[in-house]
């Protein structure tokens, strides 16, 4: 299986230089996505609710610190299937040309992001999990 590194360094190598919230955001909607059409998780890195959305720490002990990524030290493209790269370009086509902020205002009104933090306050920190369950039945039909 891939990492959430490995999906990284593809978002940066079709993509280019982003913010780390982009990158990160990005990484969930491809983990989302694949979720609903291939029915299967693109990796098994935690995806967790944070204060500013969802966040893979994983990756964020990588890019900690740094406002923009441009290449991912960790990750391998090649390790990624034809059909986890077509997942991930859907995802990119759909999101990616949206601004940081409108990505992660988005996050904070859709279910998975909601329920996992439900009960705690605005600026509260949270180590809860967004499941993939969470996912794949939101994104399946988020109306």
């Amino acid at each position: 299986m891939a990492s959430a590194h490995d999906v990284a360094a593809y978002i940066l190598q079709k993509k280019g230089e982003l913010t780390a919230m982009k990158l990160q955001k990005l990484v969930y909607y491809s983990q989302a996505w694949s979720l609903v059409w291939d029915e299967d998780p693109l990796f098994r890195e935690r995806i967790e609710a944070w204060t500013n959305g969802p966040v893979i720490p994983e990756l964020y002990h990588v890019h900690k610190g740094q406002f923009k990524v441009s290449t991912w030290p960790k990750g391998d493209p090649k390790k990624l299937t034809a059909s986890q790269k077509q997942t991930i370009d859907a995802v990119l086509d759909y999101y990616g040309h949206k601004p940081s902020q409108w990505l992660s205002d988005l996050t904070h009104r859709e279910a998975p992001w909601v329920n996992a933090r439900k009960g705690l306050e605005p600026g509260d920190p949270s180590r809860r999990e967004v499941s993939h369950a969470a996912l794949a039945e939101y994104y399946s039909n988020p109306y």
